[in-house]
């Protein structure tokens, strides 16, 4: 079967839901939240849902880990708390901790609990992270069993050829000199971001979780630069930092420069945290209204909601592809301004420069 059959295939899928949709047009479907239906689904809970068949929600339950001040740990799954209270926890429908796990204490007030539980982001992150190192390691294997001179084809010659694309023509330059110390963490960067870019792509488990649209994801991985950057950070660095070659009046009586500097320490992993959460989010978010496009003109009659619907699958196509090369760029982008950052952070100090210069001129 050829991709042009099978978007065809899908295309008359799209078509005879919105048709059958007709039929339904209830209060429900006049009723629909495109605002809850893009949060649902790219936001995080306690459970993996999969799909609804009916009036039945197929979901993966996962485990809830919390400690109470009044009633100390507690662990269970989370189909415990479907629509309904189990050992004083719920999931809260309003207020400040909607969609998060929460108890009343002695004086009847809504509070949070210590929460530890494994989410869906969470075990999505789990899964991809047992992917990624499944990768590594069968790379391994292979050049385990084989001599060092040996070309490797296929799968393997393709991750290879991507890896040494990486490697000579990102992080060499950006880095500089000392790139062989920092290439390993900036190359697991890239491939962590990227499968799970692409992982959030897939519409099916274990596939669908937005982990890179979760920005508690992203600023993780921003502080683990933020860390590298600043811990290796050598002398010269520091000295650019807080006493920059600048005119004195600029450093005293107001610190004006190292100010600026010092601020600047912090905006360069905000910017890699924001850029990554903000492009990964808003593919999601486009896509799925696009899809909302199909349940939002039921009411406009089947000749107008047929030919949204084919709107919607020809754009969500289109969008999908989109998402695929951003996938791409995002992990690209955050793993190069990363190794930018690093680079700058091993400047060569001015004399050694000046010493260079001098014997070049001879």
């Amino acid at each position: 079967m050829t991709k042009f059959s099978k978007y065809i295939i899908c295309f008359i899928c799209f078509f005879v839901m919105s048709l059958s949709a007709q039929g339904e047009n209830s209060e429900a479907t006049k009723k629909f939240d495109v605002k809850e239906f893009i949060f649902s689904h790219t936001g995080d809970s306690y459970g993996w849902h999969i799909t609804t068949w009916g009036d039945t929600h197929i979901t993966i339950p996962l485990p809830i880990i919390a400690y109470s001040k009044e009633k100390g740990w507690h662990l269970f799954m989370s189909s415990k708390l479907d629509h309904k209270e189990y050992k004083g926890f719920y999931i809260a429908q309003e207020g400040k901790y909607v969609g998060k796990l929460a108890e009343r204490n002695a004086a009847g007030e809504e509070v949070r609990p210590i929460d530890l539980s494994l989410t869906k982001n969470a075990a999505a992150l789990i899964i991809n992270s047992i992917i990624l190192i499944c990768i590594v390691m069968s790379l391994v294997r292979w050049y385990r069993k084989r001599p060092s001179r040996s070309v490797p084809g296929g799968f393997v010659g393709a991750m290879e050829m991507f890896v040494m694309n990486i490697h000579d023509d990102l992080i060499k330059p950006c880095v500089g000199a000392e790139y062989k110390r920092y290439a390993p963490y900036l190359l697991t960067a890239f491939f962590f971001i990227l499968i799970n870019n692409l992982m959030g792509l897939i519409p099916f488990f274990p596939g669908g979780a937005s982990t890179t649209g979760n920005m508690a994801v992203t600023m993780v991985l921003a502080l683990c630069t933020f860390f590298v950057v600043n811990l290796f950070g050598n002398k010269e660095y520091w000295k650019e930092i807080l006493w920059p070659d600048v005119p004195v009046w600029m450093k005293i009586p107001i610190p004006l420069m190292p100010v600026i500097e010092l601020f600047g320490i912090f905006t360069k992993p905000f910017a890699l945290m924001i850029r990554l959460f903000a492009n990964i989010m808003a593919g999601h978010a486009i896509i799925l209204g696009l899809t909302c496009l199909v349940f939002l003109t039921v009411v406009k009659g089947p000749t107008v909601n047929a030919s949204m619907s084919a709107i919607s699958v020809i754009l969500s196509v289109l969008m999908s592809f989109l998402e695929l090369l951003v996938a791409y760029i995002q992990a690209y982008v955050f793993t190069m301004l990363s190794a930018v950052f690093i680079g700058l952070s091993r400047p060569k100090a001015h004399h050694h420069k000046t010493k260079e210069a001098k014997l070049e001129i001879k």
